[in-house]
């Protein structure tokens, strides 16, 4: 068989298998790296070039970097400074957390940073009575055109970087996307400031119904068995006598009622979060002929028997472990003591039928247990708990020594003294040396599922190379702007890596697209650098879907939001940028 009708066959499997998920994205890349190597079409040492690449070895000292910062809290110092804006107007606030976000992303991983930033803009959303839905898609928004602006800002940045290197190239400067960076995050920036207020919903997530305070307060599950007396009274007479115990929401048929109006009607059947003091709501069972609802402790359904337990909101993050997994294998009651109440995904509550259920990113599981259990979860890493629990404690202390070796790094990477690979791995390892991340916490940084898939799509872009099919297609998109202009090749091949991205993921868009962007560069004699830039941004900028970025996933399940809000807000953003890149890109790097 020809080699080329075989390669495309492998890049056609990991490109469905990347877009249906139907297989862990890490069972993915492995079986790529396999199929090339048993092809034939690469040697067993080209095939596993890619944990051996700069690339990889940057970006994984660069997650260690962002985690000792987090840890050192560092940007909960710069968070915090939120909580002080006296914000008048739903545009001064989001102007007030722009800045702060685009500079932390510009130099830290830009999905702790959002991690960060969701129990922050919750709790601002509590305070200015705002809806969350109205200001997380925007902090994901800003904290991805903030990574555009240096070199270690964002993977795909790094990745280009390297990949140029290894072609022979001179590669990017530190700030040598400053410059188009800034300009870009300002274009962005008034976008977000001033069309989003306005498309935006209003849409409130799970968190907001928990207790601001919780002092003295719980929030529990009941529900409304057939036999009861309140089915078919309104809250209003349900509750009389009960006047300590709110309403929180009810859901029926898996659809949620927000703090409904007193005259909503209660149904059997009905489940309903109530919160107040554990005396209240036990009253409240005791008396009105409602039952304690139920909780699933591993496999296995059981009736909420306290009511003093803490309930949080946990988010399934896009690197968890848990993902593709059923409710029922994660163990999270004998590993943590943490039993699941229910399950959010796009709009939709599940109570029932829990156990069978697979997690997938953004989901979001409302959780019951004791606050010291809910921490160890936390720690732990697989859920990120945006409210109802503290957070992961820092470490104030080495927070000066943890800046300044992510100051360091930048500082000599921008002068040259070493490649920013060597930097990163140093910087990684004085954060364990001093301190500010144990050796089980560096470790946790490390994305596996974004490094596997980068080592996969290395080896997979030099076997497109090497069958020629990048050539091809290069000379394919060529032709398409042939004779019109850099600018028309610039826009070009924006436009199809801003596609692909929304579809698989940024990193492997970039990868693949590398070796076409130095093909055409080859064939209509230009300089690779403006295409190459137009691919890191244009893998960067992807905003109109949940899956094209990882801050995009991890705000789906806080912010209530549906696939359509994306597509409202982010489809024009992405034109807008699309527009904007193929302007700009050939006045800072001439063809």
């Amino acid at each position: 068989m020809d080699p080329a009708a075989i390669l495309v066959v492998i890049l056609g499997l990991f490109l469905a298998l990347l877009i249906t998920q139907v297989v862990r994205l890490e069972i993915t890349a492995l079986a790529t790296i396999a199929a090339l190597a048993l092809t034939g079409l690469l040697t067993p040492g080209a095939a596993f070039s890619g944990f051996s690449s700069e690339a990889f070895v940057t970006i994984a000292a660069m997650l260690v970097l962002s985690a000792g910062v987090e840890r050192s809290g560092v940007m909960d110092a710069l968070a915090s400074a939120f909580g002080r804006v006296g914000a008048r107007s739903e545009r001064r606030l989001l102007f007030a957390m722009l800045i702060p976000i685009a500079v932390m992303s510009a130099f830290l991983n830009n999905t702790p940073v959002v991690a960060l930033m969701i129990p922050v803009t919750l709790a601002l959303a509590r305070k200015t009575g705002l809806p969350p839905s109205r200001m997380l898609l925007p902090v994901s928004y800003i904290s991805i055109l903030g990574g555009t602006c240096t070199l270690i800002g964002t993977s795909t940045n790094i990745l280009v970087d390297s990949l140029h290197r290894e072609h022979g190239g001179e590669g990017f400067g530190m700030f040598e996307f400053t410059g188009l960076g800034l300009l870009y995050l300002l274009v962005g920036g008034i976008y977000v400031l001033v069309v989003g207020p306005r498309v935006l919903p209003k849409r409130a997530a799970l968190s907001e119904l928990l207790p601001a305070t919780g002092e003295g307060n719980f929030v529990t599950i009941v529900t409304v068995p057939p036999e009861s007396v309140l089915a078919g009274k309104d809250l209003k007479s349900a509750l009389r006598g009960a006047d300590e115990v709110q309403v929180l929401e009810v859901v029926r048929d898996e659809v949620p009622h927000m703090r409904p109006d007193p005259e909503f009607v209660l149904a059997a059947g009905d489940v309903v979060l109530l919160e107040g003091s554990a005396r209240a709501i036990h009253g409240l069972i005791e008396r009105k002929g409602v039952e304690a609802g139920t909780a699933l402790e591993d496999d296995r359904r059981v009736r909420i028997s306290r009511v003093d337990l803490h309930i949080a909101e946990s988010v399934v993050t896009p690197t968890s472990s848990f993902r593709h997994r059923r409710v029922e294998d994660l163990g999270l009651s004998r590993r943590f003591g943490v039993q699941v109440l229910a399950l959010r995904r796009l709009g939709r509550q599940h109570q029932y039928n829990l156990r069978s259920l697979r997690i997938h990113a953004g989901d979001v599981l409302l959780i019951q247990g004791d606050p010291s259990s809910l921490r160890a979860l936390q720690e732990d890493g697989d859920l990120l708990l945006v409210e109802g629990a503290e957070r992961t404690l820092t470490k104030p202390r080495k927070a000066p020594i943890a800046l300044g070796i992510l100051v360091g790094v930048v500082a000599l990477a921008a002068a040259g003294v070493a490649p920013v690979s060597v930097l990163g791995v140093a910087g990684a390892a004085l954060m364990i040396v001093t301190g500010c991340l144990d050796t089980q916490e560096a470790v946790r940084a490390l994305d596996v599922s974004v490094l596997l898939l980068i080592a996969a799509s290395i080896p997979l872009g030099a076997a497109m190379e090497e069958v020629g099919l990048a050539a091809n297609v290069a000379g394919f998109l060529a032709g398409i702007g042939s004779g019109a202009g850099i600018f028309v090749v610039v826009g070009t091949v924006y436009l199809v890596t801003s596609l692909l991205t929304a579809v698989i993921s940024n990193n492997a868009a970039a990868v693949l697209l590398v070796p076409i962007a130095l093909s055409i560069s080859q064939q209509i004699g230009v300089d690779p650098k403006p295409l190459l830039v137009a691919i890191a941004f244009g893998a960067s900028a992807s905003f109109a879907t949940p899956i094209g970025y990882q801050t995009n996933t991890l705000v789906m399940g806080p912010g209530g939001y549906a696939f359509k809000d994306y597509l409202r807000f982010g489809g024009p953003l992405s034109v807008l940028m699309w527009l904007t890149a193929t302007a700009l890109i050939p006045l800072f790097w001439p063809g």
